[in-house]
């Protein structure tokens, strides 16, 4: 089933993102993360992609017809351009569709100094355009409550994300974000420039003090005094920071859904008890 479909059938989507292992190994041992997200019936599963050869997007695409075939759960598979042409992204496109995969997450990629940048797609919106040309598929497209790391201002933020929705992207997927208050403002800013397909929060939880510091530094986004007395308090704990860092999410959640948002993704790391923790404390409540 298609996300624009999904959407239209729930008020409240439930979806989680996953990536494939990096040893073959490791695939089979990834049930273990998919039986626990699949006890709460999620609606979607989304599939990173990897950003340069094939043997990781392979893996990705197997990952995916094993969510649809085995676990019944509509698989979404990350789609990077940066550094592919038009016939690496239509033999993707192929063998997506050759596996009855519907959707797809078109993204630009991050850049990186030791993968050459191609010139046929140089932002998300490119790729978008052409797979609307090209294929089937249902598209969703990201953004970034706090803007993206790239942008000059949230002006020009929501011009680049309205060329996006306009060019086909049906569903939209938020960055990780710890103040709500973001995530409201940058919906409403998305209904005043026109934006009107369904925008959904992504949340990652917390569990150690490095991931937090790496996340920030990717993506830009803000620490709210409440969660920096969280993580100075219990960073030399791993058992308690766990703990404070999933609660912390769950706040989020429970707060989100209450508000009657369009939807919760939640990035999983592939760690079983960070899906364990969240199904339980959410489960009542979805």
């Amino acid at each position: 089933m298609k996300l624009s479909q999904i959407h239209k059938k729930k008020k409240s989507v439930l979806s989680f993102e996953i990536f494939p292992p990096k040893k073959d190994e490791e695939l089979k041992n990834i049930d273990k993360t998919l039986e626990i997200l699949c006890e709460l019936n999620p609606d979607f599963i989304s599939i990173t992609f990897g950003a340069g050869g094939s043997s990781n997007n392979n893996k990705t695409i197997a990952l995916a017809k094993k969510i649809k075939e085995e676990y019944h759960v509509e698989p979404v598979v990350h789609l990077t351009c940066l550094c592919y042409d038009r016939s690496e992204i239509d033999a993707f496109s192929r063998a997506l569709e050759s596996e009855g995969i519907e959707n797809v997450l078109a993204l630009r990629g991050d850049r990186n100094p030791n993968l050459p940048e191609k010139d046929d797609f140089a932002h998300a919106s490119d790729l978008i355009t052409y797979l609307k040309q090209t294929a089937g598929f249902c598209i969703a497209g990201a953004c970034y409550p706090e803007c993206h790391p790239d942008s000059l201002n949230r002006v020009e933020e929501m011009r680049h994300l309205k060329i996006k929705a306009d060019a086909g992207a049906e569903v939209l997927l938020s960055q990780l974000f710890f103040d709500n208050d973001y995530f409201y403002r940058f919906v409403e800013d998305c209904r005043i420039a026109g934006i009107d397909v369904p925008v959904t929060p992504g949340i990652m939880p917390v569990i150690n003090a490095s991931q937090i510091k790496r996340m920030v530094t990717l993506c830009g986004a803000s620490l709210p005094k409440r969660f920096e007395r969280i993580i100075h308090k219990y960073e030399g704990n791993r058992e308690a920071l766990f703990d404070a860092g999933m609660s912390y999410a769950l706040s989020q959640i429970i707060d989100l859904l209450a508000n009657d948002v369009d939807g919760i993704h939640l990035y999983t790391m592939n760690n079983p008890a960070v899906a364990r923790k969240i199904c339980e404390g959410i489960r009542n409540i979805v």
